[in-house]
């Protein structure tokens, strides 16, 4: 059996079971699969066409395949190459929302691009998932695409036998943590997660009182700039150090 690839990279180079490799000749998903039954934007439909030269069922991974149990919320996870029509194109986050949100199953999605390096060039990997956003309880939940960094696509491995996945559930979770935190443990990825967007709204935060603290002339203003940005470096140190 071939199996699917996008560019260079398929299930095996990733490092999944051959078990949950696509056939090639069953892998590959018509743009108009996910424009034809929900409303999209000019914009997006432009960019389905344009921007994505092709869309590959890489890999289905379900616990009959995996030798996990199955999972009450996340009964299979398909992982979808994005081969990407532009030299150096960003990770297309409408395009994975688009698709992402017209199943209930995980998906994972793997963009493929060519890229300039070091004056030649080279195939890249990233991942993108999308994820509701942690949320307090009552709050209306929100979601997300997270993407990884661009890697050689001959480096790009995703970890599916991390000794804390035994099912479905934590396996999604796994790899939502591998995408987003460069971490396979499926423990507390909301309350991890959490944490790192606290971190970057605060270093933000510290960025710009900075910048303002600089810019104050009246000396009120610059003490109670000063003050605030006292305050929130302690906050942003605190929870470095948890």
């Amino acid at each position: 059996m071939t199996i699917a690839s996008c560019g260079s990279v398929s299930a095996i180079t990733l490092g999944l079971p051959n078990s949950t490799a696509i056939p090639a000749e069953k892998s590959k998903l018509p743009k108009g699969l996910f424009v034809a039954k929900i409303p999209v934007s000019a914009k997006t439909k432009q960019r389905l066409a344009n921007d994505i030269e092709s869309i590959t069922m890489l890999s289905l991974l379900q616990a009959r395949n995996i030798g996990l149990a199955a999972g009450t919320r996340v009964p299979e996870i398909l992982v979808i190459g994005l081969r990407l029509h532009e030299p150096n194109a960003a990770v297309p986050t409408d395009i994975v929302e688009l698709i992402a949100m017209q199943r209930k199953s995980g998906m994972l999605f793997v963009c493929v691009r060519d890229a300039d390096f070091e004056g030649t060039t080279r195939q890249e990997c990233a991942f993108a998932v999308r994820r509701a956003l942690p949320a307090r309880a009552g709050h209306t939940t929100t979601s997300k695409v997270f993407a990884s960094d661009w890697q050689p696509a001959g480096e790009a491995t995703l970890n599916a036998t991390d000794p804390a996945v035994d099912s479905m559930d934590a396996l999604w979770e796994s790899l939502c943590s591998q995408v987003i935190l460069d971490d396979p443990s499926p423990i507390d990825v909301n309350t991890r997660l959490a944490r790192r967007m606290q971190i970057a709204q605060l270093t933000a935060q510290v960025d710009k009182l900075t910048r303002d603290h600089q810019r104050a002339k009246n000396p009120e203003q610059r003490n109670e700039i000063y003050a605030k940005l006292h305050k929130t470096k302690r906050q942003l140190e605190e929870l470095q150090g948890q």
